[in-house]
C-alpha cells in the first residue's frame, strides 16, 4: 500500500512525546500546529483503530469494514450534508486552525504510512483535513441526538402530526471563599464509554506559542476538549436541552417529492447515495433528500425534516482550541461567544477567584407566539416552525460566582446548579427552549452531601465525586418504592429476596447482596416501563420484578445471596475484578453482557481530573483514567490504573516542563 504524506509543513524532529510512569503523553513542540502532530500520533500509538473509525465516514468507507451497521453512519454522514456544510463553511475557519488541523491529518497520514498492517482499510489514507473537519461534523451531529430521530423514521415510529394533537457526567466548581485553601476547586468527570472513537484519551500539549494544558480528549480531538491550563479549566457534562427539532412535510398528492411551504410547493432536492457493505459484493443504493427546514427521510409514515445546530457549524474543534488558550475568564467568555460549539454544559474555574457555568449550545429561536409543542413532530409547511437563527451566549442559563461559592451540574437541570435559594429560575426563559427541568439521584446526593456551611477540602470533594451511595428520596424514572413494602411472609418465594432488598441501605458496594437486587430490579424494569411514563410499579409488577430476580439468580449462579461483585466486573482484557457502582449514582456504571450471567462495565467512570488554582504557580493536578493510557492489550499502560480506579485513588500530574522531563520513562520523536 502506497501512501504519500498530504502535508509537509511539520518537521516531526523538533517534537517530543514525553511518556511518564502512566504511560500519559506529554508534548512539547515548538509551534500549536506541531503538537497537534505530536497528539495524533502519540494517540495512534495508544490507539490508532478508534482514530480511524471517526475518519471512515467522510470516505465512506464505514459500511465496507463495520458491514451493515457502519452503512448508517456512510448514510448519515451524506444525509446531514457534512461534506457540504464542510466545504460551504471552510472560509469560517481561521488559517491558524487549519494549520492545526492539517498537522493532525498529517501525523495520521505518516502513522499510517509507517504502519500499513493497522490500517483499517487501503483506501481510507491519505487523508484530508476537510475529510477531518467534515468528519467531526457528523459526529457531532449524531452527538446531539440527530442519530435518536434517525432511529425513529428507520424503525417507522415517529410520532407524526395525527398522533401527537441515560448515561450522564458530573462537573464542579468551588469558589475559593467555600474551599478550605482558598483554591479554586474543579472536579471534570464526564462519563462516556470506556473504549472506542467516544473513550477518553489523557494527554498533555505544550508549545513555544504559550500551549499548555493536560486533560481529556476523544478519538480525533487535535486538542484537549475539557482540562486545565495554567490558568484555568473547564468540564463538559452532556446538557439535554431541545436542540432539535422534526418536521412532518406536506407533501403533494400527485407530484413526486413536492412539500408545501406557506402555500407553495417546493421540490425536495434528492440525491442517490451508494453504500458499499463489508461482505455483500454489490452497492446498495439509498436516496438521501433535503428540505428548506434540513436533511429529509422517507418511510411509510411519509416525509420527516431534521433541523439542528450541529450540521450548520464547522468551528467546534477550533473554539476548544481556543478555550485552551485562554488566560482569564474575560478571554473564555469571549471565545464562548463564538458559539461554534453546539453543545454540553460547560464548568469553569480558575485561578483569579471566578467559577462559571452556562447551559451552552445551538439554541434555535422558535416562534414563540405560536402554539407549537416544539417537544414533539411539528409541520413542515410553514415558515413559523422553521426557525434561522440561534440564542445569544448571554441569553443562555449561567451563574457566575454565586453566593453559596459552588456550582454543579449531573446532567440535571441548570435552575438547580448551586445552593437552594440562589438558583435562577425556569419562568424567565422562554418554554419553547425546552431547557432541563429534572432532577436525579446525582444532583439530589450532591446536595446532601455539599456543606451547607463553612469550608470545604479537595479530599472532601473527592469523597464526593466517588460517593455510591443514592440519595434519601429516590429520582428514577420508574419509583420502586412499593418493591420495600412487600412482606416476606406474604410471599413467601421471595421471602430471602425481600428481607435482603428491605435491608440494603441504598450503596452501590461491590460486596453487598441488596445492590445485586436493585441491579438486577433495574434492568428488568427499565424494559417492564419502557416508554412509559413516570409513576410507581404496581404490587403485581413489583412481584413480576421478584420472580425475574429469583429467576435470573438461581439460573446464572444456582443461589440469591450473590453480592453486586459477584454480578458486575471491571474487565480489561482477559482479566476481571469485581465493581462497585450501577446507574445514576455520582461514581457511575453502565454495563453489558459479559459471560456467565454477568456483567461489565462499558461505561461511566472514565476519566476524572481534579484540580485546584492557587494564586501563584501552576494548577495542582490529579487524575485517573479507569484503564490506562493504551488500548493495546501488550502494553504495560493497558490497565496499569484499574487498582487506582477501584481503590478510588489518583495520580499526580503536572504542567511544569522542568518535572516531566525529569521524570520522564521515555523521550522520543513522532517517527
Amino acid at each position: 500500500m502506497l501512501i504519500n504524506s498530504t502535508f509537509s509543513q511539520i518537521n516531526p524532529t523538533t517534537i517530543d512525546i514525553v511518556r511518564d510512569k502512566w504511560g500519559v503523553p506529554h508534548i512539547f513542540a515548538p509551534t500549536d500546529a506541531a503538537a497537534s502532530y505530536g497528539l495524533a500520533w502519540a494517540h495512534a500509538e495508544d490507539d490508532f483503530s478508534s482514530l480511524q473509525m471517526v475518519a471512515l465516514p467522510a470516505k465512506g468507507l464505514m459500511g465496507r469494514v463495520l458491514g451493515k451497521e457502519g452503512a448508517a453512519g456512510d448514510y448519515a454522514f451524506a444525509l446531514f450534508r457534512c461534506r457540504e456544510i464542510t466545504e460551504e463553511k471552510w472560509h469560517t475557519l481561521s488559517p491558524q486552525f487549519i494549520a492545526i488541523a492539517e498537522a493532525y491529518v498529517q501525523a495520521l497520514n505518516d502513522y499510517a504510512k509507517k504502519h500499513p498492517n493497522e490500517v483499517l482499510h487501503k483506501k481510507l489514507f491519505p487523508m484530508t483535513a476537510k475529510d477531518y473537519v467534515a468528519s467531526s461534523v457528523l459526529a457531532l451531529t449524531v452527538f446531539n441526538g440527530a442519530d435518536k430521530v434517525l432511529r425513529s423514521i428507520f424503525a417507522n415510529r415517529m410520532p407524526t402530526l395525527q398522533e401527537i394533537e441515560d448515561k450522564g457526567s458530573n462537573a464542579i466548581a468551588v469558589h475559593p471563599k467555600k474551599t478550605n485553601t482558598g483554591e479554586a476547586f474543579l472536579v471534570i468527570n464526564a462519563h462516556q464509554p470506556n473504549t472506542g472513537p467516544q473513550a477518553f484519551y489523557e494527554a498533555h500539549l505544550h508549545s513555544d506559542e504559550g500551549l499548555n494544558i493536560l486533560g481529556g480528549l476523544l478519538a480525533g480531538g487535535p486538542t484537549v476538549l475539557h482540562g486545565v491550563n495554567e490558568h484555568l479549566g473547564w468540564a463538559h457534562t452532556v446538557n439535554l436541552v431541545d436542540r432539535v427539532d422534526q418536521f412532518q412535510l406536506k407533501m403533494h398528492p400527485t407530484k413526486k417529492n413536492q412539500y408545501e411551504l406557506d402555500g407553495k410547493w417546493l421540490k425536495l432536492e434528492k440525491k442517490k447515495v451508494k453504500l458499499r457493505i463489508k461482505g455483500i459484493p454489490i452497492r446498495v443504493g439509498r436516496n438521501v433528500y433535503w428540505s428548506e427546514y434540513g436533511a429529509t427521510m422517507k418511510n411509510k409514515q411519509g416525509f420527516f425534516s431534521i433541523r439542528l445546530g450541529a450540521n450548520m457549524k464547522i468551528g467546534a474543534l477550533e473554539q476548544w482550541y481556543h478555550m485552551g488558550k485562554a488566560k482569564n475568564f474575560t478571554e473564555f467568555y469571549e471565545v464562548l461567544k463564538k458559539q461554534e460549539l453546539s453543545m454540553f454544559n460547560i464548568m469553569y474555574a480558575d485561578k483569579y477567584d471566578t467559577i462559571f457555568y452556562v447551559n451552552n449550545g445551538l439554541i434555535p429561536v422558535r416562534d414563540s407566539a405560536s402554539k407549537y409543542n416544539w417537544r414533539r413532530t411539528l409541520p413542515g409547511n410553514t415558515s413559523a416552525t422553521l426557525w434561522t437563527n440561534f440564542r445569544k451566549l448571554q441569553e443562555l442559563p449561567q451563574y457566575t460566582n454565586p453566593v453559596p461559592g459552588f456550582l454543579y451540574n449531573t446532567n440535571h437541570s441548570s435552575f438547580q446548579a448551586t445552593a437552594k435559594g440562589y438558583n435562577l429560575s425556569p419562568r424567565n426563559y422562554p418554554k419553547q427552549d425546552g431547557w432541563e427541568i429534572n432532577i436525579n439521584n446525582r444532583s439530589e446526593r450532591f446536595l446532601e452531601l455539599m456543606p451547607k456551611e463553612g469550608s470545604i477540602s479537595m479530599d472532601q470533594l473527592k469523597s464526593i465525586k466517588f460517593d455510591i451511595q443514592l440519595p434519601e428520596k429516590l429520582q428514577y424514572w420508574y419509583g420502586i418504592d412499593s418493591m420495600f413494602l412487600m412482606q416476606p411472609e406474604s410471599e413467601p418465594q421471595f421471602a430471602t429476596l425481600i428481607k435482603t432488598f428491605k435491608a440494603w441501605n441504598k450503596r452501590g458496594d461491590a460486596n453487598s447482596e441488596g445492590a445485586a437486587i436493585f441491579f438486577l430490579t433495574y434492568r428488568f424494569v427499565s424494559n417492564l416501563m419502557d416508554g412509559q411514563d413516570a409513576r410507581k410499579l404496581t404490587m403485581s409488577e413489583c412481584k413480576a420484578t421478584y420472580q425475574y430476580v429469583l429467576d435470573y439468580m438461581m439460573k446464572h449462579f444456582n443461589r440469591t445471596n450473590i453480592t453486586l461483585g459477584d454480578l458486575q466486573k471491571l474487565v480489561r482484557g482477559d482479566r476481571d475484578w469485581p465493581l462497585d457502582g450501577f446507574q445514576d449514582l455520582l461514581a457511575p456504571q453502565w454495563t453489558g453482557p459479559y459471560k456467565n450471567g454477568m456483567f461489565k462495565s462499558t461505561g461511566g467512570d472514565g476519566y476524572i481530573v481534579f484540580a485546584r488554582f492557587p494564586k501563584a504557580g501552576l494548577p495542582i493536578l490529579e487524575t485517573v483514567n479507569m484503564y490506562g493510557a493504551s488500548a493495546k492489550p501488550s502494553s504495560q499502560h493497558f490497565a496499569d490504573q484499574v487498582p487506582l480506579y477501584l481503590e478510588k485513588k489518583t495520580k499526580s500530574m503536572t504542567l511544569d516542563k522542568a518535572t516531566i522531563y525529569k521524570e520522564a520513562v521515555k523521550v522520543y520523536h513522532p517517527q
